[in-house]
């Protein structure tokens, strides 16, 4: 039985494992090797490795861990669930994994609104985060795809980058007065209509085209996603998914150093802060791990007490 199995090898479960593993923790990583930014360029706002490619980043994390003995598994958990003193985790390829705890690790998934061609160019140049690819589109015309009350503050938070934003309207509410003048204030169009096509000319994304026929020439396309946290496979730990405060889609709850409402479970990373960034899913994995070093201390002096006791 390992101290800790992280499910999930991206820059939090990675951070975590390499914290445990400086810890003298004997730690498995199990991921299938598909970060939510895989389709990014690059990671922006990480200080000293600035660009640097998300699956790059990846690889350099996983030699880390091996570097101080974690052990990394490809692969995907299928079921987890308790087994006498801790947990059992089984895997897509038939095997099983114990351990004390579980540091849950898996991301999340993006709920893009089902508009032909968006997908497609998802981490490209259809964005949600000015502070993660902002500087990237600086200057460009922007459009923001209106798909909740939100819209209105995506199109003020990228009005920051460029002077020529337009909220394309699509499944929003019509904006309030107050919002309506902030937005002319601002010098934000709003185009009216859904939106029914993201156009792409030589491989970059030119304008979007909305009902009626009109064409909006465009560069670049941001979009608020529904955020879900990806626990495939973890029901049987009791986990489970939960409206997130903010209104932004469902994550495992956790209190502030990660810990679950499972005992012997820490969430973090994307799957419990739907909003994280790199840096702040990495400060949240290395931030759990710490304190499940702590535990693991706690009950590791527990049992030495008791074994001095019975030696008399």
């Amino acid at each position: 039985m390992r101290d800790v199995v992280v499910i999930g090898g991206g820059a939090a479960g990675l951070s975590g494992a390499v914290t445990l593993a400086r810890a003298r923790r004997s730690v498995l990583v199990i991921g299938d090797g598909s970060p939510r930014n895989a389709p990014a360029d690059g990671v922006h706002g990480l200080l000293g490795q600035e660009g640097v490619p998300p699956l790059e980043l990846v690889a350099r994390g996983r030699t880390e861990l091996q570097g101080y003995g974690g052990e990394i598994r490809s692969g995907r958990v299928v079921s987890a669930g308790r087994d006498d003193d801790g947990f059992v985790v089984s895997l897509d390829d038939g095997s099983t994994e114990r351990a004390r705890r579980l540091l849950v690790a898996t991301g999340l998934v993006d709920e893009l609104p089902e508009v032909p061609g968006l997908r497609e160019r998802w981490g490209h140049d259809v964005l949600h985060c000015p502070y993660c690819h902002g500087w990237e589109v600086r200057d460009q015309p922007i459009g923001v795809l209106g798909t909740s009350e939100r819209s209105v503050h995506q199109a003020l938070l990228f009005r920051q980058w460029s002077d020529d934003v337009v909220l394309l309207q699509h499944t929003a509410p019509d904006p309030t007065p107050e919002e309506a003048e902030q937005l002319a204030a601002r010098g934000i169009g709003v185009v009216g209509g859904r939106v029914e096509e993201v156009l792409v000319t030589d491989g970059r994304l030119s304008g979007v085209r909305v009902s009626g026929g009109e064409v909006v020439p465009r560069s670049a396309l941001a979009v608020m996603p529904r955020f879900v946290a990806r626990l495939d496979g973890l029901a049987g730990l009791g986990l489970g998914a939960v409206p997130h405060e903010l209104g932004v889609g469902e994550h495992a709850a956790a209190d502030l150093m990660g810990a679950s409402s499972v005992p012997g479970v820490w969430v973090a990373g994307n799957a419990t802060d739907l909003m994280a960034q790199v840096t702040v899913a990495m400060a949240a994995g290395t931030r759990a791990a710490a304190a499940i070093n702590a535990d693991l201390i706690a009950q590791d002096t527990a049992r030495a007490v008791e074994r001095a006791r019975a030696a008399g």
